[in-house]
Formats: C-alpha cells, structure tokens, sequence
C-alpha cells in the first residue's frame, strides 16, 4: 500500500514514479487545467434518491463511505503543506524609510491556499457516517507526503471527535431555517463525507490592525465606529498628536473580518478540484444554519446543543438601542456570538482572542505581540528561517526587515479596548469565529443517474474510480 523505499524522490514518490497506491497514482498524474475545465457539481451520492417527477431516481446501491485513504487526502489538503518565503520589500523605494516586512500571525508553515497575514485561521470538521470530527492542525508535512500509510495516520492524527454521530438536526427538522429548500434531500446524507469550515477571525482582527497603521506618517487612518455616531474608535489621542490623520476615515463596520475568511474560500475550491481529480463528488453548498450548527443558545433550545461552541452575550446597555437596534435586555442574545470550543475530554480545540479566554483587550493584543516576536514565536525562530533562506539570508531577513513600531501597539491596544468597553464584546462590527455558512459535502457518486439523465455528466475520473481506487470494476 505504501510506496516506502530508499530510492524516493525529494516529492516523496519512489523512484520508479509512483506511491504504491494506483489511486493517488492517477491523483498526480490528472492535469490541474482538464480538472478546472471539467469540474461541475455532483450533487448526488451513491445510494441516494432523486424526488424529481419524470425525471425521478431511485438507486440500487446502499450508500458508500469514501474509504479512509480518500478522506485522509482530503484531510491534508487542509493543513500545512510547508514553508512560506517573506519574499517582500524591507524599505520604501521612494524614501528609504523601513516597511513593515513581518507582517504573519502564526507560523512561515503555508497551505495549499493563501491566507491572510498566514493567519491560517480556518480549521474544519468532518462529518461522516462514524461521526463529527474537529480536525486540529497536523505537524509539519512529512518528506513524503503522497504515501498512502501516511495520510492515513496524519488525518487519524488531526480527528478529534466531538460528537458520537452526524452534526445534523432530529428527524423531522430538515426543513428551513436548518436547511435551505432542496439542500436537505441531498446534504448530509448516509455515506458521504461533510467538511465545514469555521475560521476564527480574532487574533487576526488585532494583527491586521497593527498591521493597517504601519503606514507612512500621514496616511494612517483613523478608525472610526460606525456603531456609535462615527466617532473616534478610542485613538482620539492618536489623532490629536498626529500619529493617526484625522481626514483619513475608516469605519470599523467597513473592515468586517479583515478578509480572513477569505482563506476558508479558497481551501473549499481546493478540496472541490481534488475531489473532482479522484473522481468523487464534490458539492458546495449551504450548510446548517451556522448558529444552529455551533449551538447557539437561541437555536439549541429547540436544536439541542450540537457542536456546543461557547457564545458569549454581551449585556444590554440602553445604547444598544440605536447602535445595534437590540430593544431591551429580552433581546440582548441577538448579539450572542461563539468564542470558543473545547473537545469532551475538555482539550482547548478554538479560543478567541478576547474574554472570557483574557482577562482584558489589552492581554489579548499582548498574546498576539508575543506570539510574533516574543520567545518562541514566529519571527524568533531562527532554524525555521535558516530553511527557508539560502546561506545566511535568514539571519539577514531577522536582523534586517523591520518590527511593529511601540506606537502601532500601543493604538491597537486602544481601538481594541474602546471595542470591548463600548460593546461589551470583541469583535463587535463581526463575528469572533466567523462561519461562511456553507460546507463540502464529498461522495461517491451515483453514477446510473448521470449516465440515465445527462450528456456530459460523467468525467472519465468519475467512470474509472472504482477501478483505481478500490480495484473494483463496475461498468
């Protein structure tokens, strides 16, 4: 099963071309651009019915898991795939004055996708037949990481279950507002494999701040809050003594997550393109309600507690009234939001940078300063930038590119304790951990019904699948 072997490639492959498995074989030899062009949503997993009038199907099959191989390649397609290069300017080309050049939250590890900051913010769980799984970050990617052996024991690795069964509603609650329209006939079903993105926007909210006044002297906004008449977000001094221009505006509401979110995007159309390329389906789509799938105390008295992340819901204060419309205390959970989750066995799997996990703002802008450039942060690792760099270019890259300057800290310390003062939660303009409100759902498809109904509904990946994959010929 393992391509394991003393003549491999530097890629992790043996030396005669291939894994050992003729699944991940034909994975790497599938052309990314034939994979785009072709790439269309299969709703329809195998053993799955179709409810369509003429056009009605019932299937033969009992459904199908994907086997632990397949999910386990999809599982490393969300996590880290290996080291990132600061590859950025240190100095202004015009004034020679220092730019911000280390401008990454959590490590120089990438993904298969950008991320904002590298705050690599996004995690996911798995749903399937055996149960919900939040996935933690695996270690480092191994020297050979198309080994069958061992994506197996990296998604084992990553799977921390959360619930014995399904995320999912009672029967009889499919309907709106926990599925949308005909989601709940094909979403979520016996056999097919869920991942659902959550990304926790708040150390990167802080970050990207800091990182907003970096600016040159003279085009450092000023933030302001939308929420409360556009005033001054708590950098009134910063204003008065110039460090901020005061003819530079940007709301808060306007910056929303900081385009972090953004990272879960493009990690769910790379998980499509590598179902697609394994011949599975691959759908993208509404998922739960995300405050009933994080079980939002509004929704689980009626949903039961799901995923049961912490919420926090801040006091109402009369204010509330014409900044948020909340009416009165009666109303105060509409501003719920989650901040954080712990496994069953009580391991810390997601945990805001705000309270109740700090005790104030300026302890959780501290945490995100340390975890940068204090011990043992980012930018004071000097073997993980002697990998990166050639020679002695990581010493260089360390000594050289510039750090957040005390003022830059100091403001961001203010904007983020005027936020918590002034509405009792943090972030108040979005969510701590943001959810983009749709998963993948990933199968084996029912290939009768595209082969029945469709011209094109089939791609030779989708009809060669079960011979590669699981040595069976079906045709």
């Amino acid at each position: 099963m393992t391509g394991s072997g003393d003549g491999d490639d530097p890629d992790g492959r043996p030396a005669d071309g291939g894994t050992g498995h003729p699944g991940l074989d034909d994975l790497l030899r599938r052309p990314l651009l034939r994979t785009l062009w072709e790439r269309r949503t299969h709703r329809v997993a195998r053993g799955a019915s179709v409810p369509a009038g003429s056009m009605s199907h019932a299937s033969a099959h009992a459904p199908e898991p994907l086997t632990e191989l397949e999910e386990a390649v999809l599982v490393a397609l969300t996590g880290p795939t290996g080291l990132t290069m600061p590859d950025r300017p240190f100095e202004d080309p015009d004034s020679g004055e220092p730019v911000m050049a280390k401008p990454n939250l959590a490590t120089m590890t990438g993904r298969s996708a950008g991320s904002s900051d590298n705050a690599q913010a996004t995690r996911f769980f798995l749903i399937n037949d055996t149960g919900t799984y939040f996935l933690r970050e695996p270690a480092a990617p191994p020297h050979r990481p198309f080994d069958a052996d061992i994506l197996v024991a990296r998604a084992r690795e990553a799977k921390v279950k959360v619930l014995d069964h399904r995320l999912d509603t009672a029967v009889g609650r499919r309907g709106f507002p926990a599925y949308l329209d005909s989601n709940r006939v094909l979403s979520n079903l016996p056999g097919t494999t869920v991942l659902f993105p959550v990304v926790d926007v708040s150390r990167q909210y802080i970050n990207a701040l800091m990182y907003l006044l970096t600016q040159p002297d003279g085009t450092r906004p000023t933030l302001v809050d939308d929420r409360n008449l556009y005033r001054p977000a708590g950098v009134g001094k910063w204003v008065r003594n110039g460090f901020l221009n005061k003819d530079i505006r940007i709301p808060l509401g306007a910056l929303g997550p900081l385009r972090t979110q953004i990272e879960a995007d493009l990690l769910l159309q790379n998980l499509t393109l590598t179902a697609e390329a394994m011949g599975l389906g691959a759908w993208i789509h509404s998922s739960l309600l995300p405050q009933i799938a994080l079980g939002d105390p509004e929704y689980a008295r009626t949903y039961g507690g799901m995923l049961g992340l912490i919420h926090v819901t801040p006091s109402w204060h009369p204010a509330d009234l014409w900044r948020w419309h909340v009416r009165g205390p009666r109303h105060a959970r509409t501003r719920t939001h989650p901040v954080g989750l712990r496994s069953p066995e009580g391991e810390t799997l997601i945990e805001a940078a705000c309270p109740p996990a700090y005790a104030s703002m300026r302890d959780a802008v501290d945490a995100v300063v340390r975890r940068k450039f204090g011990p043992g942060g980012t930018y004071t690792d000097t073997d993980v930038f002697a990998r990166i760099y050639r020679d002695d270019y990581g010493r260089r890259y360390l000594a050289e590119a510039a750090e957040y300057d005390e003022r830059v800290i100091d403001c961001v310390r203010d904007v983020c304790a005027y936020v918590l003062r002034t509405h009792r939660r943090f972030p108040a303009h979005t969510d701590a951990v943001h959810v983009p409100g749709v998963w993948l759902q990933v199968h084996h498809v029912e290939t009768e019904y595209y082969e029945r109904f469709f011209r094109h509904g089939l791609t030779d990946a989708h009809r060669a699948h079960d011979a590669v994959w699981h040595g069976e010929d079906r045709s």
